[in-house]
């Protein structure tokens, strides 16, 4: 298993998507309005830090959050924020500022800020905007995203099922009358940034392509008025794995993630895997305290999440799962079973205090790190499917994952 603490920090910037040797039109073409204006555009950009390394057992932590969090705002204060980076910043007067290279250039220049330390900074992400967003790994690979949304009509059914197993598989979803959902799609693009103009693929040519596509499905019924779908169950995974072929032939994708809730996802992957999430969250207290160091090395630890009398969060909790999908129902796993089994093993803490009444925290800090491992286990035990990954947001800038695989940009 593969543990990573994120850390989300903010900066706002200037920037000009342009390539010099290129004329006004071809840059447009390429870029779009991101090229447009003379003196650059800007951002409220959101950029999130990955952590990986051994969780001290003494502490419960992969690194202390205050000291790390000094580093890394003291040089984006310093380089990034407030700035016209393609002015302000180099080597942005010659490397073309895009997402994927800013979020590039902050994993290298962050990364030496680190190396006498026992974790590493294994990628860096960043937002944009809420619809585009990119990941840089350590491997020099890289991930883009896209999103759109789109609103349609479905009876989840699969003709391979009579009526009544269908009514029985997916329970009010198969209501012949249909439903509806706001979609979310995110296509997320995956290599090397093109060393001219710092993209993995043209940002006009992808929002083109997913555009049309979202076009072909918006305010439509898709048991009844869509051609991509007929004949195949109509599931959030077949769905997913659909749009997936119709784009990679056009795109260099790496995976479809498909939203029919913002609590629900299903993902197809290059290569054959669906996985699937499910969101759920819980309210608890708990104080950040270790046995092993003394009343004075806690508080300087932990600071003001030392409290003796305790402090809360409300934690937010994402499960993927992955396993085969049965192709006659087009189901991956069943929704209510994995809800059911997320909201059981969270009912053990839900408006509890961490370490004064649960068995789990009695003996190590109920810090982020462990509190995420220790979700691992127990949704091991409790789903009948394979894990993918758990995510355990403590705040809105502190993420704790647990990944089954090494994160990569690569196809």
């Amino acid at each position: 298993m593969y543990l990573i603490l994120n850390k989300r920090f903010r900066f706002s910037s200037s920037h000009r998507l342009h390539v010099e040797s290129w004329s006004d039109e071809e840059n447009a073409r390429f870029f779009g309005g991101e090229s447009g204006g003379k003196y650059g555009h800007g951002h409220n950009f959101e950029t999130w830090m990955g952590i990986h390394g051994p969780v001290d057992e003494k502490t419960g932590m992969i690194v202390e959050l205050g000291a790390l969090k000094d580093k890394i705002n003291t040089l984006i204060d310093s380089r990034y924020d407030h700035k016209y980076l393609n002015v302000d910043t180099l080597p942005f007067h010659r490397l073309n500022p895009t997402p994927e290279n800013i979020a590039g250039q902050l994993l290298a220049e962050v990364a030496p800020l680190l190396t006498d330390e026992p974790y590493e900074l294994i990628k860096c992400q960043l937002i944009d905007t809420p619809e585009s967003n990119a990941v840089s790994f350590v491997d020099k690979t890289c991930q883009r995203t896209f999103a759109a949304s789109f609103s349609a009509a479905r009876v989840t059914s699969s003709p391979h099922l009579s009526e009544a197993e269908n009514r029985q598989m997916f329970g009010l979803s198969a209501n012949p009358e249909g439903h509806g959902h706001n979609y979310r799609i995110e296509i997320i693009l995956a290599g090397k940034p093109n060393s001219k103009h710092g993209l993995i693929k043209s940002e006009v040519d992808t929002w083109q392509e997913l555009k049309e596509f979202v076009k072909r499905w918006d305010h439509k019924n898709l048991n009844k008025e869509v051609s991509d779908l007929k004949n195949i169950p109509i599931t959030t995974e077949c769905m997913a794995r659909v749009i997936f072929e119709k784009l990679s032939s056009k795109l260099p994708l790496k995976k479809v993630r498909l939203y029919e809730r913002n609590d629900f996802f299903a993902e197809y992957h290059r290569g054959g895997r669906f996985t699937m999430g499910i969101k759920a969250s819980f309210n608890a207290a708990h104080r950040l305290h270790s046995s092993e160091l003394t009343d004075a090395e806690n508080v300087e630890l932990y600071g003001k999440c030392n409290n003796p009398e305790g402090h809360g969060h409300n934690y937010d909790v994402e499960c993927v799962v992955t396993g085969e999908l049965d192709e006659k129902s087009g189901a991956l796993y069943d929704l209510v079973k994995l809800q059911t089994g997320l909201d059981k093993v969270l009912s053990l803490w839900h408006f509890k205090h961490l370490d004064l009444e649960t068995e789990e925290f009695n003996k190590i800090p109920s810090t982020g790190e462990n509190i995420v491992s220790v979700l691992w286990d127990k949704l091991s035990e409790t789903l009948a499917a394979e894990l993918w990954s758990v995510d355990l947001w403590e705040t809105e800038s502190n993420l704790f994952q647990i990944q089954r695989e090494k994160p990569n940009g690569a196809l």
